[in-house]
């Protein structure tokens, strides 16, 4: 083959060190001196020829730039390349750099003005057809970058093979690969236009990542599963939340269970079994703590590198949406803890993704949580925020989940979050507002309330934040449901009390009711409340072992009466007595006792209990959902209460001493019959078995009521009486 000697132009140059931003405009074809020239770059190639007239191109002497010239022969509308690399192997592809700009200037208008909630289709890797030919379309928003090219397992990861062509000034770089398949492995080597500092990232977009410690994106076929939950979308679409019970089973899926050798499950081995674990429990939902891609198994998943993948720690999306789908063939919800307040420092991942800070904040008053070493995102960034809107709608649409639980907000709202006096920065009206993270949390909630129906948003939100579930045309935040951390930390704090003092801390037994329907309230006992040296929730309970677990069944008792929706952690319905421990399976051996055994019964009645009778979840949030029969007995340790829906009322009484009390009178709404249909004291929980069978009413006024009933009360022990 002949080779020419020309001087390479400034363009080229650029080419060859790797630094231009429109590679489109150097190689691929072109029209030069009134012919068509086809200039190809390719580094580890020896001779290169045209696949469909075997015509050589002509090497540029000193560079490995080759050139051919048409001289008025016809070229196909995209012609291939045939080249030898250095060892001897063939390759057959088409040129790249001979195709048009494949992403719509509206896809690119739309992101640049943050309203792109379907984003995710179009940035990242995705299989793609461009005139008949399949390949795989790279892009990535990286504004600062000077150069980006697409690095991989097809190119020896040189940045030299691939580089991209900037579309202009919404930041956003692009490439159309011929020829690549679902499964190969890239990255994006980008160079600061500013600093020329190398970075190598994964994909922001990415919908699959490599196994950890490694962090390559892997190209996914997006259409390739067949969902079979047709009945429970269109269920989930006609039902309303706020009137259904909800009683959820919070899981770490990589501590649940293990195999044999101490290795994770599979998604697939994991839907199988929790499945029929769930339901067997009776629990109406699933919440999971964040299975979005995470480098360190030690954070849970909650410092996030891939918003748009499920770990690959438990097998591929696929196997993902397998789960997801055989739990809503099996009518249980599933829902995701989200984590939009920080992402980690990790240099592969979001930090400083094209030398700048493009998704955090400069200042580190602004942009770093300095508890977590974590970063925090530039919400006022159109691109930001459409990045975790698109987030947020990409699992709820593409996984077909059922709610988000938003980790965190707290943090969001406020500036000065866990901070000193002079480490944060004021918003412009001189407060403590985070007002571009409020308007993100508002326009998250109007955009996943309006996109899907049905789907429930949950803030874990720790302060008095008002209005956080109040719909945001009245100013509130949106979220439809909020963790009421209040109640949690009360009765926890009253449970850990020895009986005999419990009667001066009553208060926080009933101090909650005084703002309970204010919001959406959800009951959680999570896991944040079994670690980091708190012990389970079976550890917090004073007492001997018979009074610890008869506590414990008190709670739970107390929690599926008490109004508001409900969640448990895993361990915790079986009574585990040690802090849960992320890096093994739960302790499933003490399931041979018979105390934690009556544990794990009387939660799996108490949830049927409660799916059972609207009036203990028809009206969670309304204030005629609640009444007081009792709540002044401070020297007893005793409240009563009635929990009522549009046809049914319930009385529930819980004694908070390890002493029976026998005739225990209580008003009751009307005469008649009452039967006890729950006690947590039952011999099935392993408890002494006290209580009552059938009650007569008696006219006897009591606590403003015309008519009362004599009980017997457990030891600490709670009954549930129903007309």
């Amino acid at each position: 083959m002949k080779k020419t000697s020309t001087i390479l132009d400034a363009e080229s140059l650029k080419i060859t060190e790797a630094r231009h931003h429109d590679p489109h405009s150097v190689l691929g074809r072109h029209s030069k001196d009134g012919q068509t020239v086809i200039k190809v770059h390719l580094p580890y190639a020896e001779t290169v020829t045209l696949s469909h007239n075997n015509e050589a191109f002509q090497r540029i002497t000193g560079t490995d730039f080759f050139e051919y010239k048409a001289e008025n022969k016809p070229l196909p509308k995209h012609y291939e390349l045939a080249w030898i690399d250095k060892n001897g192997n063939a390759h057959v592809n088409y040129d790249p750099y001979d195709f048009t700009v494949q992403l719509p200037e509206f896809d690119q208008h739309l992101f640049g003005e943050g309203k792109h909630w379907h984003v995710y289709q179009k940035l990242g890797g995705h299989l793609h057809t461009a005139d008949d030919i399949d390949g795989v379309l790279f892009t990535v928003w990286a504004p600062n970058a000077g150069r980006v090219s697409v690095v991989g397992d097809f190119n020896r990861w040189d940045g030299r093979c691939h580089p991209m062509r900037s579309l202009g000034g919404g930041g956003i770089w692009e490439l159309f690969v011929p020829g690549l398949t679902e499964g190969c492995l890239y990255k994006f080597e980008i160079i600061n236009r500013f600093t020329h500092e190398i970075l190598l990232k994964t994909d922001p977009y990415g919908q699959r990542f490599e196994f950890r410690p490694n962090t390559a994106s892997i190209v996914v076929n997006e259409n390739s599963y067949l969902w079979s939950d047709n009945k429970w979308l269109e269920k989930r679409t006609q039902s309303n939340w706020l009137h259904d019970p909800m009683s959820i089973y919070e899981v770490h899926l990589g501590s649940w269970r293990r195999d044999k050798l101490g290795n994770f499950l599979s998604y697939r081995e994991l839907a199988d079994q929790l499945v029929e674990y769930v339901k067997q429990m009776g629990f109406t939902h699933i919440e999971l703590l964040p299975i979005t891609e995470h480098p360190f198994d030690g954070s849970w998943g909650y410092q996030t590198t891939g918003y748009f993948a499920p770990t690959s720690r438990y097998g591929t999306p696929d196997d993902f949406r397998y789960f997801v789908d055989l739990f809503h063939q099996n009518d249980i919800g599933v829902i995701l803890d989200w984590v939009p307040a920080h992402f980690p420092k990790d240099a592969f991942a979001l930090a400083r993704f094209d030398g700048s800070a493009l998704y955090e904040h400069e200042d580190p008053r602004k942009g770093e949580h300095r508890d977590w070493g974590t970063l925090i995102y530039n919400y006022g960034r159109n691109e930001v925020k459409n990045f975790l809107l698109a987030s947020a709608i990409f699992w709820l649409e593409e996984y077909h989940l059922d709610g988000l639980r938003v980790d965190a907000v707290a943090s969001m709202l406020y500036l000065d979050y866990s901070r000193e006096d002079g480490d944060w920065i004021p918003n412009r009206y001189g407060g403590n507002e985070n007002l571009e993270a409020i308007d993100f949390l508002r326009e998250l909630n109007a955009v996943t309330h309006d996109q899907h129906p049905g789907t429930v948003i949950m803030a874990e939100e720790s302060t008095s934040w008002p209005q956080v579930t109040r719909p945001t045309w009245t100013g509130g935040l949106g979220f439809s449901m909020k963790w009421n951390m209040g109640w949690m930390h009360d009765i926890l704090a009253y449970m850990s009390q020895e009986p005999v003092h419990r009667k001066y801390h009553h208060d926080q037994l009933t101090f909650g009711m005084l703002y309970a329907f204010t919001e959406n309230f959800a009951l959680p006992f999570s896991h944040d409340e079994v670690v980091h040296g708190k012990g389970s929730l079976l550890s917090k309970m004073p007492g001997d072992e018979w009074q610890r677990f008869a506590n414990l069944r008190l709670l739970y008792t107390f929690m599926l009466t008490y109004p508001g929706k409900k969640l448990l952690f895993m361990g915790c319905e079986f009574g585990q007595g040690t802090e849960w421990n992320s890096n093994k399976a739960l302790d499933w051996y003490v399931l041979d006792y018979a105390h934690h055994r009556g544990i794990q019964t009387l939660v799996k009645d108490l949830n049927n209990l409660y799916k059972t009778h609207p009036a203990l979840y028809r009206l969670d949030f309304d204030h005629n959902g609640f009444e007081w029969i009792d709540c002044h007995d401070v020297q007893q340790s005793i409240i009563s209460y009635r929990r009522k829906s549009e046809h049914e009322d319930l009385c529930i009484v819980l004694n908070f001493t390890p002493v029976p009390r026998e005739s225990y009178r209580i008003g009751v709404p009307k005469p008649g019959v009452y039967t006890e249909i729950f006690n947590s004291d039952s011999k099935y929980y392993d408890g002494s078995n006290t209580g009552n069978g059938t009650l007569l009413s008696e006219p006897v006024p009591w606590m403003n009521q015309e008519n009362s009933i004599c009980l017997t009360l457990p030891p600490l022990g709670a009954v549930i009486l129903k007309p």
